[in-house]
């Protein structure tokens, strides 16, 4: 689910997806061509001067032009604190790294990501120390799958109000 798509934000290019916490940070990165999502790692916050430092170096690694960050979204649909304090932090961390933001719904990612990790016997430990940036993949690439999809719909509207050529 789309949450207030900004028309600024960039159509093309690299993005950065990240599973916002109060103590750890998921991040995924997306091909430049916005095919595929891939996960990153797990940031542990520290204190803003430390996390600055840390998502200006990911900027220069990965160079992305937008951000996509995950709104906490409840079951039926509303935004409560958690998913204020997830806006807030995206848009620190645009003005941190220069670039714009978008939010996306993350409902249940962390739980498709658990479920990945369960299927391939990953310990409990193992599982909780990826989850999260797992989680961050997750979000990201059905960003990237609906913005696909949308794009090829457009595409179709676009052949359907071509005139046919003449033969």
């Amino acid at each position: 689910m789309a949450i207030a798509p900004d028309p600024e934000f960039p159509d093309k290019g690299r993005l950065i997806g990240i599973d916002y916490g109060t103590k750890r940070v998921g991040i995924a990165v997306s091909t430049g061509d916005r095919t595929i999502s891939s996960p990153v790692e797990v940031y542990q916050r520290r204190n803003a001067l430390l996390d600055a430092k840390y998502f200006r170096e990911l900027k220069q690694e990965y160079r992305p032009v937008g951000l996509v960050v995950g709104l906490p979204i409840h079951i039926g649909g509303e935004e409560g604190a958690t998913a204020r304090h997830a806006r807030e932090y995206g848009a620190w961390l645009s003005e941190t790294m220069k670039v714009p933001v978008t939010f996306w719904d993350e409902r249940y990612t962390s739980v498709v990501a658990d479920e990945y990790m369960l299927a391939v016997d990953m310990s409990r430990k193992k599982r909780k120390a990826r989850v999260d940036m797992l989680a961050a993949h997750v979000m990201l690439q059905s960003y990237l799958d609906h913005q696909a999809a949308l794009a090829r719909e457009a595409a179709s509207l676009l052949e359907d109000e071509l005139p046919e050529e003449e033969s």
